[in-house]
């Protein structure tokens, strides 16, 4: 498969994104698992299939479909991060599954074989490329005829309230167009009908988009979050930008923002996607 290796994101996801997702995989998990039904509802995962998790990090959702497809079938992660990589294995070997497995390369390159997978899966794992076409198109030909996709990528950065929670502190921290759609990053797919395009590109059929919410676990209250939105890689490069100081003034004040989320001992955000589905050419 010919491309372009991803090489700036596999420097951020090997560095300090890479290793806050790692060591805070739960949190991570929290924030994103509201997406994990709609996304295993059109899966389908069935006993005996063969899996391929797309940008699967700390392997929570490559686990969930190692489980969905037993033993006598297999789930397969691929990831660009060395860090959450190594979360994952962990995670995978303290759970005792052995029908799963993960794979440290960059999907837009990456030597999978031709029609090894029945169902290729990815939950966040697909905004992240700088040639997206050439990463869809290897996806569609590991997947054997009549095989299917689903997939979840952001939508509207505006219908994300850890980002509009972000945009209230614009006088402290220099957003600078952070959160607007393009790529690669978060929201590369976020304009309507552009994930879809490119998976009909690829040659997949039966391409659908559906516009998803759920809301994520995003601390134990206000202060927690804030703390934690911070300290993650896209905080931590706006509050680095911001210069000396800025990082407590913007600390203080994203907790008062945050502050009308807090319910019943938890910090909870509303997020959207679009969940992609498609299925491959029968031969």
């Amino acid at each position: 498969m010919h491309g372009i290796a991803n090489t700036g994101q596999a420097q951020s996801w090997n560095g300090y994104e890479g290793a806050h997702w790692a060591a805070h995989q739960d949190r991570w998990d929290a924030v994103n698992a509201g997406f994990d039904q709609p996304l295993f509802d059109a899966a389908a995962v069935t006993r005996g299939e063969r899996v391929l998790d797309i940008g699967c990090g700390a392997g929570s959702t490559t686990r969930r479909a190692a489980r969905a497809a037993g033993p006598a079938g297999r789930a397969v992660g691929l990831d660009l991060s060395g860090p959450m990589l190594e979360r994952a294995r962990a995670s995978a070997e303290a759970e005792g599954l052995d029908n799963v497995r993960f794979e440290h390369g960059d999907a837009q390159v990456h030597p999978l074989a031709p029609a090894a997978f029945d169902l290729a899966i990815s939950r966040f794992g697909i905004m992240f490329f700088t040639d997206p076409a050439a990463a869809f198109a290897n996806i569609a030909a590991a997947l054997r005829p009549g095989g299917r996709v689903a997939l979840i990528c952001a939508a509207e950065p505006e219908g994300n309230e850890w980002l509009t929670a972000l945009a209230a502190l614009g006088d402290l921290l220099p957003l600078e167009g952070f959160g607007k759609p393009g790529g690669p990053g978060m929201f590369s797919l976020a304009a309507p009908g552009e994930a879809a395009a490119l998976l009909s590109g690829a040659g997949l059929r039966d391409v659908r988009a559906t516009h998803v919410s759920a809301y994520g676990t995003w601390g134990r209250d206000a202060a927690d979050a804030a703390g934690f939105l911070l300290d993650s890689g896209p905080g931590r490069h706006l509050v680095a930008r911001a210069g000396s100081g800025a990082g407590e003034r913007a600390r203080a004040r994203l907790t008062d923002v945050l502050r009308p989320h807090e319910a019943d001992g938890a910090l909870r955000l509303r997020g959207t996607g679009w969940l992609l589905t498609a299925t491959a050419p029968h031969a």
